[in-house]
């Protein structure tokens, strides 16, 4: 699995980041803003938003206009199943699901969907790690 997660941050370019807060403590906000920096393109996803961190905040997934490597959700895990299916929908390569974040059905669906699938770990501890 950890070599799989150092593979997939160093081939990744893009991370939709669905649930990212314009408010700074929060830690949508501070974990996009870290991958931002490493150089990662950032779509916020958040319909309570327009741009987030300098760029265009779409209501869903299924509004990004482009291909998108990663999907990090920053939602609870009730809300996790919509989110997987939409990154099916969209093609995604991955999905990430935060620290506390858990759902294994959505979990099994999206690997079966040949997803790779990252659950309850920070992208951001992981992206030290392997840099």
């Amino acid at each position: 699995m950890i070599q799989g997660i150092a593979e997939l941050l160093a081939s990744a370019r893009t991370i939709a980041v669905v649930g990212l807060s314009s408010r700074r403590f929060r830690a949508s906000y501070g974990v996009s803003e870290y991958m931002q920096r490493a150089g990662y393109r950032i779509i916020p996803v958040n319909p309570n938003e327009t741009a987030v961190l300098g760029a265009v905040c779409y209501p869903s997934l299924d509004a990004v206009p482009e291909p998108i490597d990663i999907v990090n959700i920053f939602r609870r895990p009730e809300h996790v199943a919509e989110v997987v299916d939409a990154a099916i929908r969209v093609g995604a390569k991955a999905v990430w699901m935060q620290e506390g974040v858990v759902d294994e059905a959505s979990a099994a669906k999206a690997r079966a969907a040949g997803l790779f699938v990252v659950m309850d770990r920070c992208i951001l501890k992981d992206h030290r790690k392997s840099a």
